[in-house]
């Protein structure tokens, strides 16, 4: 017998959930495109070593979360697990790399095998963006600001705190692998087994643990900031300084590190409390070895990400569609014009709701069921003296207008 259900860690999306997440997209497309970033869109899967080379082969994404599948022809391939590849790839597979700098933005779905929980579902929708080509703090002012306008204008307004740290130039970042690496093998018997391994291979994943022996090793561990050269704190304050211009607030937080090699300088993450504790609704940072690494030149690189379900769940409840207007007709004699009517309110802008079948009790049921605001009643009396009768759902009043005069008074 067929299972008539979703797979677990994925969801029918309709009604108010689908209006929320829908409002979280076009919000994020019309502050994103105001800074000049242009939508792209790549395919839903990629070869697998395009994750595998971006995400790294210790990481949990590609260790654990990717969904991989051998197709007819041999080749391995992957559901994309986040934005960023895809799009790099498509930056270097594309030759945009001769019209730089390129802004890019993205949303769509996404796909990891994590356990689901409220707001992290194996099937997901990310917003993000990639600025390319841009070398200097003031890449990393505009993207941090683009995200706060954009939670901002969500409705977070004074409940978003950006959370930023420098992991410098690779000098710097070699710097600190170096002292982390002697404080960590100093407590390799407290450390968890996996973690044991990422301190062979990746060790900055181990401050990412979220084991609890490791986080209590990791409590104690070198600061970044403490292996950070000249040239990185002078870019670092160049950020920091343009956040304080812009008014934007935030918060330096030494922990706050990406374990992936190619991420350096500005790091960030944007908080919130609004879902109970506080808690991370969009990250990003500054990955100007990542172009390379993936087979393209030295182009720098910044983005960030969010997920849409999450950020949707921070919109007040309530969230409406338009309201519709119903046309309803009294009878067979007049189904013919109710029909050319909503055809016409449609074509002048008009949500409109047509009752199908029913006597005019049951349509006005139905339409006050839609949530219309308006009843256009269309009988075989006013079809003769060229008028309809408008009726407001909401106050019960109701007028005989002129046909012509429709859609004028629809639209006062």
């Amino acid at each position: 017998m067929i299972k008539m259900q979703s797979v677990r860690g994925t969801y029918d999306l309709y009604g108010e959930p689908k209006r929320k997440t829908k409002k979280v997209v076009s919000v994020g497309e019309k502050v994103v495109e105001k800074y000049g970033f242009e939508e792209i869109e790549t395919p839903i899967f990629e070869f697998t070593e395009v994750f595998s080379r971006n995400l790294g082969d210790t990481s949990d994404i590609v260790t654990k979360e990717m969904y991989c599948f051998e197709d007819r022809g041999g080749e391995s391939l992957t559901l994309r697990p986040e934005g960023t590849a895809g799009a790099i790839r498509a930056f270097i597979s594309n030759g945009m790399q001769q019209n730089l700098p390129v802004k890019l933005y993205y949303h769509g779905p996404m796909f990891r095998y994590e356990r689901p929980q409220k707001g992290r579902q194996r099937q997901f929708t990310q917003f993000g963006i990639e600025l390319l080509g841009v070398e200097t703090p003031q890449a990393d002012i505009e993207v941090i600001a683009m995200a706060y306008e954009f939670l901002e204008k969500l409705g977070l307004q004074g409940a978003v705190l950006v959370e930023i740290n420098s992991l410098g130039d690779s000098e710097s970042r070699n710097a600190y692998r170096e002292k982390l690496v002697g404080y960590l093998k100093e407590h390799f018997d407290e450390l968890s087994p996996e973690s044991r391994i990422r301190l062979e291979r990746n060790p900055l994943r181990v401050l990412d643990s979220k084991e609890e022996c490791d986080k209590k090793v990791v409590e104690n561990a070198p600061l970044y900031s403490d292996s950070l050269n000249e040239s990185s704190r002078a870019f670092f304050a160049k950020v920091l300084q343009g956040l304080d211009k812009l008014n934007i607030k935030y918060r330096i937080n030494n922990r706050l590190v990406r374990g992936l090699d190619y991420y350096s300088h500005t790091v960030f993450e944007l908080v919130t409390d609004k879902l109970g504790a506080q808690g991370t609704v969009l990250a990003g940072g500054r990955y100007d070895g990542l172009i390379e690494q993936m087979g393209g030149g030295k182009v720098a690189g910044i983005g960030w990400a969010c997920g849409v379900e999450r950020l949707a769940m921070l919109l007040d409840k309530g969230l409406e569609s338009l309201r519709p207007i119903a046309v309803i007709p009294t009878g067979e004699d007049v189904e013919d014009e109710a029909l050319l009517t909503s055809h016409s309110l449609r074509l002048a802008g008009f949500t409109v709701e047509m009752g199908y079948s029913g006597n005019l009790k049951k349509r006005m049921i139905k339409a006050n069921k839609a949530n219309a605001c308006k009843a256009v009643i269309i009988g075989s009396d006013e079809l003769t003296k060229g008028e309809v009768v408008i009726k407001d759902l909401d106050s019960g009043e109701q007028k005989n207008i002129k046909r012509d005069n429709l859609i004028e008074e629809l639209q006062k």
